[in-house]
């Protein structure tokens, strides 16, 4: 859980003024300075509008649970206490619905993660099926600046899939990227942007390209921050062939 998820999971419970004093000053600064959280709250206030929330909670008086129960079996009472047990049902009412509604709040959040976290198991398992059935790994090192490092290619050639792993590459020079080249039998075929200045490896699972004939290896370059198509403009870094 991120220091965030405090805040997204306590919404309601601000809009509705049930936070301790304490909690409640945090989330108020944390407001300042969250535009999601302050949109979420308005909209959580503006559904809600129409319950009276805005009175603050009644002690109840002693004695209250013998007049409601002498209202229950028809015992005769004052006219002006009358209106008790109505009240505490309409109490319990406006309970309940705030309840359902922060329970649906936080159903919906675990239901996005829920779905996230399929996804990201869903390309991993993808990912590491390539890697199972990889019949060839290609490597070569590649240098920029002072700084060392490479590029792998785990080859699955039953289903056509590479999983590409680039290590060691700085942040790239300013209005510049990186990107990767499938090096085909009618020339150099556009893929993936790659990141830089990362500590960790940058690795992605790709198909083949669906244009550009055969694929006979592939290459690592240096492009400009503008050039979005066309063949290679920059420095290459890596040329690989299979």
């Amino acid at each position: 859980m991120t220091a965030h998820d405090w805040f997204i999971e306590h919404r309601m419970d601000y809009a509705t003024g049930t936070l301790e004093r304490d909690e409640g000053a945090t989330f108020e600064a944390h407001l300042d300075k969250c535009e999601e959280c302050r949109r979420e709250v308005s909209q959580i206030e503006q559904d809600l509008r129409w319950l009276p929330m805005g009175l603050p909670p009644a002690v109840p008086h002693p004695g209250l649970k013998r007049r409601i129960a002498q209202d229950v079996f028809g015992e005769r009472a004052p006219s002006f206490r009358r209106w008790l047990l109505p009240s505490a049902l309409a109490a319990s009412v406006l309970l309940a619905l705030g309840g359902w509604w922060a329970g649906q709040r936080k159903l919906a959040l675990l239901e996005s993660e829920m779905t996230a976290l399929r996804i990201r198991s869903a390309a991993l398992a993808d990912t590491l099926s390539v890697m199972r059935g990889a019949a060839r790994i290609l490597q070569a090192s590649l240098q920029v600046g002072d700084q060392r490092g490479g590029l792998v290619i785990f080859a699955d050639e039953s289903t056509h899939r590479w999983n590409v792993v680039v290590h060691g590459l700085p942040p790239a020079p300013a209005g510049t990227r990186y990107q990767f080249w499938f090096i085909c039998a009618d020339g150099m075929v556009r893929g993936s942007a790659i990141p830089g200045g990362g500590s960790l490896p940058t690795m992605f699972t790709t198909g083949m390209p669906p244009r550009g004939g055969a694929v006979l290896g592939a290459a690592l370059t240096m492009e400009p921050m503008d050039a979005d198509s066309g063949p290679p403009r920059g420095k290459t870094l890596v040329h690989l062939m299979l």
